[in-house]
């Protein structure tokens, strides 16, 4: 008498084995969402329609996964943003996964300013859009701290956007030149904490006529760093 062997169900249609010697459990859009997580920097439900519901309906499983390798899940119903975090495990040793990107001071003005206009989009209802002139000209008073002449300064500002762009936090609306969209993800990289504390510093370098001192470039340097998110 001879028995079936023992088959691993899956979600939907899917079979389990998806190529040769494979011996994945998960269903291939299950394992769609866990890459887009691991690449990041973010899992968008308005850029990844397909994978959102899919994220919501496997989340327990998807979030073992990630424990798994020291990664703990984020998600945000509300702005429909997912993405993953170093696990914080106190004095346990773990090895670290996910990159992380210092910011520069130029960076984390154009993010703090960035943030400032999301938010306040979000209260109008209205879609996040900026223009990279916009952001330079906010970021003229403190040319003096960041180059010695215009078109240095304007180089390193195009060097943060397109930085930032990389990690997907602005996103380039089709048709258009020089008009971006704030990801909602950028909502939440920075706690209130945070925010006030970067605030403080660079209100205190306006006051100081755009002079960023040595204790002023550490301070910043020790802000948050953009992970792969």
């Amino acid at each position: 008498m001879s028995f079936p062997e023992p088959r691993i169900e899956s979600h939907g249609e899917t079979p389990a084995t998806l190529f040769p010697g494979d011996t994945g459990e998960l269903p291939l859009e299950t394992r769609r969402v866990l890459i887009q997580l691991l690449a990041g920097p973010s899992l968008d439900g308005r850029r990844h329609a397909k994978l959102w519901p899919v994220l919501l309906r496997d989340e327990t499983v998807v979030s073992r996964r990630l424990s798994e390798l020291f990664l703990t899940l984020v998600i945000d119903r509300d702005l429909q943003v997912a993405f993953t975090r170093q696990a914080e495990a106190g004095d346990l040793e773990i090895p670290v996964l996910l990159r992380r990107a210092p910011l520069t001071f130029v960076d984390s003005v154009i993010l703090l300013f960035l943030r400032h206009r999301l938010m306040q989009s979000e209260s109008r209802g209205e879609r996040a859009v900026i223009s990279i002139p916009e952001i330079a000209e906010y970021l003229s008073p403190y040319e003096r701290s960041v180059s010695t002449d215009h078109a240095g300064f304007l180089k390193r500002v195009n060097a943060s956007i397109e930085k930032i762009k990389k990690h997907s936090i602005l996103q380039r609306i089709r048709s258009t030149d020089d008009r971006l969209e704030i990801s909602p993800t950028l909502k939440l990289l920075f706690s209130a904490e945070e925010v006030q504390a970067l605030t403080t510093i660079y209100r205190g370098i306006l006051q100081d006529g755009g002079r960023v001192s040595s204790e002023t470039v550490s301070a910043t340097a020790a802000e948050p760093d953009s992970e792969s998110e």
